[in-house]
């Protein structure tokens, strides 16, 4: 009974014990099979022996060898001479500069005064947008160069002296940006994706010298040099080495062709003879014969040309491009085919099977909304008006965009029709019974037209039908629009215009101003403008209705010695937004950042920068879209409070009805003002009507940003709306205060526990 007991008060810890057994077991185990493994080599008692020839010292030791010591990690500690002044590091403005990137190509156009204007320009239209970076080079310049030209006139028209000023300017303003240097004629047509293509599959560390290799008149049967007609590649690494050469070779060599010169001074001073095959790629070339016709050339070398010449004329060149744009369309068209019929049966073997193929083959499956909340609504249309329209209007006419989308939509469904059907059927649009489109974000624009088709048979009957035709415009290749160069050093100008109905706010306004700019030492200023009232600004000198906010001002301006916040007085009934801008504006520099601010807004410096960042002059200017706070009333309904210490998004929504903020600058305005100005000639009640936001959309010409601002934060307040104002601004404000109340859930959350108190 006595051992029963024991064994059941230590049932419980049994699994323990046998554990602990079982893991000691196998480490005394483990133990013994590596003292095995290790098992040292048996050697007579003497001296040890000596190393083998040849041996380093550290590898008879056991230690690596110096042929090891770049696997050796050294720590290089940190040091500074504290007798040399401290100096401060400069960055480089772009990374690829301090990492030592290059450009990939550089292109040079060599033409003339005579063919500027023509051959020239031909060039421009066709190639110029493909290449990363092209200049024209000539010897005389005409008197007017033409529109979207970079020139560079040397002054002088012979040849060979126009061959070797471009070689040195290139060198001298490019050499160390970029990697290739491709020089053309203005009479040679280039396939500039297929040139781009090529400089991708060359290696940078050859001295490379492309081209239609040419024999020279009489000379060397195993010296080529490229013709320049064709156009030729040299690397950056033969352009370096060729440059303290081009005075010699000006001087030594004589020659007619500036080609050939060139040649014969990269093959003399540094032994590269012309290529046209180098590492795999061909260089392919055509000449043409004349009175040539492009369309009709179906020769494989034509296809497969990287250049072509000579070209007489525009027309010719334009001809050229045309039919090469055909080409490479077409092979676009057939990879497509490929890719597709290749995916298909890929497709097949997948688990899901044929079922998994999605419409369009290749173009990613329709988005698959998970709630009600997420379903991408669709919007009619037909060829007239549109029934979704963005002032939210329930029909609107078609014009526009919209309508040469819809235009070019039908036709090419009647085009794809023909092309399934024909020569059996032969489809023509009557009407567009309906329309449906909607923008899928994963994939692109979708449609569904329900067209009324007249079909014709090859014996000329005829019959009308309707039928419904489903088509994808996808989303093409992403690409990185270049914008200037923008810095976060630049000073903001805080301007806030402030009515009677704002001395509520004020103060937590400038609290949050003093906290986040100048306790921070922001590069940030602050103009307080007074807008009186008629009635108020008579009795200013007896009761002073702003004189509480000049007195908070006179208190930071005591608390913060460097700061000045000066204060503008105005005196208006219909304060307009444009109107007031204007005061400001003149009292300003030309160069000023300006942010427009409201007294809700709760300033930082995360939006601050970002107000920079967007900002650019003469380019872009900044309208955020404010996140606003709902009712805490109505959301909360006294059983929790707002979480005060979040610095996130609280309960609330992006108010899109607001224009009142603005970052812009001063310059951008002021030319944006004269062109409305001309416009409205002395018409001052316009401008009531308007807001900053009118004027720099109809009138600068400039990029209008509009974003959602999750670092610009106003809390819930219900503003006042002048009546006074145009019924477009008033109505925009009522829409505001009513959205802003609370979501549709908190709504009807609200009306629900109305209902239930009502009902007891």
């Amino acid at each position: 009974m006595r051992l029963g007991a024991v064994l059941s008060a230590l049932r419980p810890a049994l699994p323990l014990l046998l554990g602990l057994s079982l893991g000691c077991s196998l480490s005394l185990l483990r133990a013994s099979w590596s003292h095995g493994a290790a098992e040292e080599r048996c050697l007579a008692p003497g001296p040890p022996a000596p190393p083998a020839r040849g041996a380093p010292p550290e590898a008879a030791e056991g230690r690596p060898g110096p042929g090891h010591e770049d696997f050796r990690p050294q720590i290089v500690p940190y040091y500074r001479d504290p007798n040399k002044p401290y100096k401060k590091v400069l960055r480089t403005r772009y990374i690829q500069t301090e990492l030592g990137f290059h450009e990939r190509l550089f292109v040079a156009v060599l033409t003339s005064k005579a063919t500027l204007n023509t051959l020239a320009v031909a060039v421009n239209k066709t190639v110029a947008h493909h290449f990363p970076r092209l200049l024209y080079f000539t010897g005389l310049r005409s008197a007017k160069v033409p529109h979207g030209m970079v020139l560079v006139a040397h002054g002088d028209e012979r040849p060979i002296w126009l061959m070797y000023e471009t070689m040195n300017y290139i060198h001298q303003h490019f050499g160390s940006d970029y990697d290739w240097f491709y020089i053309m004629q203005d009479d040679t047509y280039a396939q500039a994706e297929q040139v781009k293509a090529l400089v991708t599959h060359l290696s940078i560390n050859q001295d490379v010298y492309l081209g239609r290799a040419e024999e020279f008149i009489g000379g060397d049967e195993q010296a080529r040099y490229c013709h320049g007609g064709f156009g030729y590649l040299l690397s950056r690494s033969l352009l370096l080495k060729l440059h303290p050469h081009l005075d010699s070779c000006r001087n030594e060599i004589l020659s007619v062709r500036p080609d050939e010169w060139l040649g014969r001074c990269i093959i003399d001073f540094l032994g590269v003879t012309c290529v046209s095959q180098l590492q795999g790629q061909h260089y392919h070339t055509y000449e043409l014969a004349k009175n040539t016709e492009p369309e009709k050339e179906e020769e494989e070398a034509f296809q497969a040309a990287l250049a072509v010449h000579p070209v007489s004329d525009m027309t010719l060149m334009y001809r050229l491009h045309k039919q090469f744009s055909r080409i490479q369309l077409d092979r676009v068209y057939q990879e497509i085919q490929d890719l597709q019929m290749q995916i298909r049966n890929l497709t097949a073997l997948t688990p899901a099977g044929e079922a998994g193929v999605t419409w369009p083959v290749g173009i990613n499956a329709p988005f698959l909304p998970k709630s009600r909340f997420e379903v991408i609504s669709w919007d009619y249309f037909t060829e007239q008006h549109l029934f979704s329209c963005p002032d939210g209007s329930p029909k609107c006419e078609l014009s526009g965009a919209s309508k040469a989308d819809v235009s070019e939509i039908i036709e090419s469904a009647v085009e794809q029709l023909n092309r399934l059907y024909q020569p059996l059927l032969r489809f023509s649009k009557r009407q567009l019974l309906n329309g449906y489109r909607r923008f899928d974000p994963t994939r692109g624009m979708e449609y569904t037209l329900d067209l009324l088709l007249e079909a014709a048979t090859q014996k000329g009957h005829s019959h009308v039908l309707a039928k419904r035709v489903s088509l994808v415009r996808p989303l093409s290749k992403v690409e990185i629009i270049p914008m200037p160069y923008v810095t976060e050093a630049t000073r903001v100008q805080l301007v806030l215009p402030l009515t009677v109905q704002d001395l509520d706010f004020v103060a937590n306004f400038l609290d949050m101003f003093a906290m986040n700019t100048l306790d921070t030492h922001d590069n940030a200023l602050l103009t307080l403008l007074f807008i009186y009232h008629p009635y108020d600004a008579q009795r200013v000198g007896q009761v002073d209705v702003f004189a509480g906010v000049k007195a908070m001002v006179g208190e930071l301006e005591k608390r913060y010695a460097e700061v000045k916040i000066p204060w503008i007085s105005v005196k208006t009934e219909v304060p307009s937004q444009v109107k007031l801008m204007d005061i400001v504006s003149k009292k300003h520099p030309v160069d000023t950042l300006f942010f427009l601010a409201s007294v809700w807004t709760e300033i930082n410096m995360e939006f601050l920068n970002r107000c920079r960042m967007n900002t650019i002059s003469n380019w872009q200017v900044f309208f955020p879209v404010h996140f606003q706070e709902f009712n805490p009333t109505l959301v909360y309904r006294g059983e929790q409070t707002a979480s005060s210490n979040t610095d996130f998004l609280r309960d609330g929504h992006f108010d899109r009805h607001s224009f009142a903020e603005a970052c812009f600058y001063n310059s951008d305005y002021m030319t944006a003002r004269t062109k409305l100005a001309a416009d409205i000639l002395d018409r001052d009640e316009v401008l009531e009507s308007m807001e900053v936001f009118d004027v720099f959309l109809h009138y600068s010409g400039l990029h209008l940003f509009r974003a959602v601002e999750p670092g610009l934060v106003q809390k819930y307040t219900l503003r006042s709306c002048n009546p006074r104002l145009s019924e477009e601004l008033y109505h925009r404000c009522v829409l505001s205060n009513l959205e802003g109340l609370a979501s549709r859930s908190h709504l009807a959350m609200a009306l629900f526990e109305q209902e239930q108190a009502n009902s007891t």
